[in-house]
């Protein structure tokens, strides 16, 4: 069981079944050590995520997540411009204190669970809500239309 520091033990309640499956993935994915370091991770990618979704798809999203992710994502108040992909991940190092290459790490890792978990179907409807560059942080091609 993943524990949160912050809050006494007797009150901690287990995560459930598909955030610990959620968690074992980015572990895997991200190649870390433990899963309280992917805890981490998917915590900050996703809180950045709803910092930068709206509509349909940040509702469609955070139903189809884990309740445990569901809940850091729709925490956020999503901010009135959304960032470019690269724009995402110097935010997301500057809020963490974590270099852009390890930033970029966590980033891919989170979001490729979160491919995973939520289907490529609805990844392409965010990836086209927002701004160039999120396509790769999915793991996916940026395509553009030719001129």
């Amino acid at each position: 069981m993943i524990t949160d520091a912050r809050v006494p033990l007797e009150h901690q309640q287990p995560y459930s079944t598909a955030y610990e499956q959620m968690l074992e993935k980015v572990r895997y994915e991200g190649a870390y050590p433990t899963r309280e370091r992917a805890d981490e991770a998917v915590r900050a990618v996703l809180a950045g995520l709803g910092r930068q979704l709206t509509g349909d798809e940040r509702v469609d999203l955070a139903r189809s997540l884990p309740l445990e992710a569901a809940r850091v994502l729709t925490a956020q108040i999503p901010d009135t411009r959304p960032l470019t992909g690269w724009a995402f991940v110097k935010d997301l190092a500057t809020r963490s204190g974590a270099s852009l290459a390890t930033t970029r790490w966590d980033t891919g890792s989170v979001l490729a669970a979160v491919t995973a978990h939520v289907g490529a179907d609805l990844v392409a409807r965010i990836v086209r809500q927002l701004p160039t560059g999120w396509a790769l942080l999915f793991g996916q091609a940026e395509l553009t239309p030719a001129a």
